[in-house]
């Protein structure tokens, strides 16, 4: 009977602390602004079969992505930007149209905004 409480109570245990995980997991991914989401799913696109680097863009051998791939960062990239009170004008200005540093300035923003949830969270714990 004491055994039988024992593995009860850690099971119940266990099951606590498994759905407090989950709990924190599910609040890091709704505190995520749709410009991050978007941002998200903009990298992952670039896992895509039509959007994996050609042979050609293989050969060169280099580990910048190709101005294609750019392409699809940029629109994500630039909402991301925008939705930090930057203007179209200031972001054009400091980054000369420039899509490296469109897509590395919006990752840091990025960075930066997953930091502070994560503190965020800590924080609440």
């Amino acid at each position: 009977m004491r055994k039988q409480l024992l593995l009860l109570a850690f099971a119940l245990i266990s099951i606590a602390s498994c759905s407090n995980e989950g709990t924190a997991v599910n609040t890091a991914t709704s505190m995520k602004t749709p410009s991050m989401e978007n941002f998200d799913k903009a990298f992952k696109s670039l896992g895509e079969p039509q959007n994996r680097p050609t042979e050609e863009e293989k050969k060169r051998a280099t580990s910048e992505l190709s101005d294609r791939r750019k392409a699809l960062l940029v629109p994500a990239s630039k909402e991301l930007i925008l939705s930090t009170g930057i203007t179209e004008s200031e972001m054009m200005r400091k980054t000369s149209g420039d899509m490296s540093q469109i897509i590395v300035w919006a990752t840091q923003i990025y960075m930066k905004k997953s930091d502070e949830i994560r503190n965020h969270l800590k924080s609440e714990n």
